[in-house]
Order: structure tokens, then sequence, then C-alpha cells
């Protein structure tokens, strides 16, 4: 069963596990199981989606349960109209805060038409980013004998594919457990000491006004259990507001 945090006449919103696509698509063809099939059965209604989240990135996930109301919300997506805040596990310790102004060639499923320029246009794309904590191992990954690493929040303040994993590795901080755009001697030291095998992002709140009442909305949602064990383990906490960290800092 999918955890519903959110339900009105026209929207519901998800906490989507990590490994759990949102449709079927090209990039997973053998993969037999989806966010909208698995709630369609569960709510017993079509569903549609109003963004993405990645496969291994968990989270908040929006759906309208109509299709005006799916073209009004996506449209506020769009026209970034929603505040969306993550949270990250990154290699290094990064600046206390900082915006990652960095423009991105876009990026295309292989079912999506696209042509030459669209594929070789950059498109702006704006990341804020406050640090949580901090915590350094006593394993040497790289040239150095310890490793560092940090719990971050995230703020895109646009929605590019793939914006947060490709803006981190860009400014040499990427996310545990991205096997794309990661260090794969870091992955593999999280899979041996915290049993983790998953990408360490989350997507904790969305907030947005309701595209048919137009009053503010706010959905939060906790971190999976496994995401909270790789915390744990590293000596943090974080707190309910998902606004800050106990631990190193």
């Amino acid at each position: 069963m999918l955890d519903i945090l959110y339900r009105d006449d026209h929207l519901i919103a998800i906490h989507k596990p990590s490994g759990l696509l949102v449709h079927r698509t090209g990039l997973d063809a053998r993969e037999e199981r989806f966010a909208v099939q698995l709630l369609r059965d569960q709510i017993g209604r079509h569903v549609h989606p109003a963004h993405r989240l990645d496969k291994g990135t968990s989270g908040v996930l929006l759906f309208a349960l109509d299709r005006d109301t799916a073209a009004r919300a996506g449209a506020l997506f769009e026209n970034q109209q929603v505040s969306k805040r993550y949270v990250a596990v990154v290699r290094g310790h990064p600046p206390a805060a900082d915006v990652i102004d960095h423009p991105l060639v876009r990026r295309f499923d292989p079912a999506e038409r696209r042509s030459a320029r669209a594929e070789t246009l950059p498109q702006s794309a704006i990341t804020r980013y406050r640090r949580l904590a901090t915590a350094e191992l006593p394993y040497q990954v790289d040239r150095y004998p310890s490793s560092r690493y940090a719990l971050v929040e995230l703020e895109p303040e646009t929605g590019r594919r793939h914006q947060l994993r490709r803006h981190l590795k860009h400014v040499s901080h990427p996310i545990i457990g991205d096997a794309t755009f990661g260090k794969g001697r870091h992955n593999r030291l999280f899979q041996t000491l915290f049993g983790s095998d998953r990408l360490l992002l989350a997507c904790t709140g969305l907030a947005f006004r309701h595209p048919l009442s137009n009053t503010p909305l706010q959905i939060d949602c906790p971190l999976a259990q496994d995401f909270t064990k790789v915390l744990t383990a590293l000596g943090w906490h974080l707190q309910a507001d998902g606004l800050s960290a106990t631990g190193d800092s």
C-alpha cells in the first residue's frame, strides 16, 4: 500500500518509495510496477501525475484525479509556482549555503519528440541549498585518509530533468547512491557500511496554491525508513520541520 499524504476531491499526494517509477518508460522497459498503476488500483480510480520524481528519489508525489486538474497542476510546476524542498546526502562538505546557477541541456526520454536545437540549447537552472549537518568517516576512498559527507536541504527554483543530481555533480558534491552522476566508490562505501543501495535524495515538501480553490497548500513528507537509517548511522537526526538537523555541523 502506498502512503497517502493528502487527498481532496481533485488532488492526491503519496509518499513514493525509492525504486518505484512514476509511470511506464522506455528507460526501464523490464519494470512492471508503477506509482500510477499502484495508486489507481489502491483507490479505485484513474490518477494523473502532476510532476515526476526520478525512480531512485523518494518523497512527495502529487497526482490529479481528473484531466482538467492535472493540466492546471502541471502548469503550476511548469511556471515555477510550486516551492519544492528536498534533502540529500552528498560527498564532501559544501559551503553553509549557496546558489547553483548553472544552465542544463535538456534531457529526453527515448519516446519524446526532440530537435537537434532542443538537444543542445541550455536551459536556465537554479538550485538553492543549505548545509544541515556534516560527518567524517575514517575510511580512505579518494586520496585522503578519511571521507567527508554532508546532509543538505535543496530548493530548486527551476524543474529541469535530473536538476538536483546534475547540479550537485557540477559543484563536486554528488549525491550518494547516484549511479549516473555520482561516484561509485563512495556509493559502494555506503552499501558496505550501512546496507544502503538507494539514491539518498528525497522530496520532503511541496507548497503551492490549490489549482482550483487557490488556497495555500503545504504537503510535507517524512523521510523513508531506509533513508533515516543512514542518517542515524551518521549521527544525524532530522527535525520534524525538515529545516534543521542535530549532530555534527
